[in-house]
């Protein structure tokens, strides 16, 4: 049995992305178990939960053992408390000084990392009489923000003198955490400088995806998930490990708004990159670059009609593309599959030479979201 629940965004729209629910709770299990009991957990659901939908996503999320959330900026917290979200939530980006007050006020945990931000804390304070919750960000090798690891237990040791700070944690973040070596010397550091300090009820964490599954740190008591949530997989270190089974919860789905038959010669889009071989069947969908499907994918990627794969043909517009639907019985209206869990985008990534992750959050929002649970 599906059910589905639909945003109300742009529902007059013949393509549509699909969430799978159950994939995200199976996702959870999965995970959880390859890691050690007692372990606190923190969903990362920045850019709406890499384009599957934070809000709607994040009771799942929780309900399923995640203990916090993890966002890119004081606005993407914003948004979850807006939407009754009551767990942790750590602002895992640089939060600017002039908006501490506004992360105090959410009720939000913020990064900090420089001197500037502990005066601001401090302003906040004053001003809120609200402790700012904050975890402590140390740069072991990312080289993005951080405190440098020759000022970190001073900094740390500052930070916890102070009265109006609630200083929650301590973390950093693995650059390279499919290279042994790399992330090995990035955990020397990290525990070089846990050692040094007092880190009684701190959360203490180091391991994103990758390292949650490939990596045991032993000054670590709590593991950041990403992209592992959602049913795609990282780059994977090149050890031994228990590769959790998990499912993609993205499909991407569009109906026939047009087919019309190319004759042999005529192109097909702009700059006719597709000339027909023969007399051709082409089918058109309401669905191009704009919102999210890379134009260097034109000509490039399949679909699937009717349980036959096609082949997508023409340079892919800011609105609409067309496939080749040449020998399949099709009528208007019918569902071209663009992605799902036997095709995943993991494909289209491959043939762009990037990551998953950029281009699930490249699906933008006038995609109207359903969500279903099987």
């Amino acid at each position: 049995m599906r059910n589905t629940r639909q945003t109300n965004i742009n529902i007059h729209r013949d393509a549509w992305v699909e969430i799978n629910i159950s994939n995200l709770e199976n996702n959870i299990r999965e995970i959880r178990a390859n890691i050690p009991n007692g372990t606190k957990l923190l969903g990362v659901v920045k850019a709406d939960a890499y384009g599957h939908g934070s809000v709607m996503l994040a009771p799942t999320i929780l309900a399923s053992g995640i203990d916090m959330l993890g966002v890119a900026s004081i606005d993407e917290g914003a948004d979850l408390r807006q939407a009754n979200i009551s767990c942790d939530i750590l602002v895992l980006g640089a939060v600017p000084v002039w908006a501490v007050e506004s992360a105090v006020k959410s009720d939000l945990s913020i990064s900090i990392f420089s001197q500037g931000h502990i005066k601001a804390c401090e302003q906040a304070y004053k001003r809120t009489g609200i402790k700012p919750k904050v975890h402590i960000k140390i740069d072991t090798g990312m080289n993005r923000i951080g405190v440098d690891i020759n000022k970190a237990v001073d900094f740390i040791k500052e930070v916890q003198s102070l009265n109006y700070i609630n200083l929650q944690g301590i973390f950093t973040h693995l650059a390279v955490a499919e290279d042994i070596n790399k992330t090995s010397e990035q955990i020397a550091k990290w525990d070089n400088i846990i050692n040094q300090i007092d880190t009684k009820n701190l959360l203490l964490h180091v391991q994103n995806t990758t390292g949650s599954i490939c990596y045991n740190v032993k000054n670590s008591n709590t593991r950041r998930l990403g992209i592992a949530l959602y049913g795609l997989y990282p780059d994977f270190a090149p050890i031994e490990f228990n590769k959790p089974h998990l499912k993609q919860l993205i499909s991407l789905k569009a109906r026939i708004v047009n087919i019309h038959t190319a004759n042999d010669g005529e192109g097909i889009s702009y700059c006719h990159s597709y000339t027909a071989k023969g007399q051709r069947t082409i089918a058109t969908v309401p669905i191009g670059y704009a919102d999210g499907i890379p134009r260097l994918l034109s000509n490039k990627i399949k679909g699937v009609l009717n349980g036959v794969e096609i082949p997508q043909v023409g340079n892919i517009t800011m609105d609409q593309m067309m496939f080749d639907i040449t020998g399949v019985e099709a009528n208007l209206g019918d569902i071209i599959t663009l992605l799902d869990e036997n095709h995943s985008i993991d494909n289209w990534a491959k043939i762009l030479n990037t990551i998953n992750y950029e281009l699930t959050c490249r699906l933008k929002v006038r995609l109207p979201r359903v969500y279903t649970r099987e």
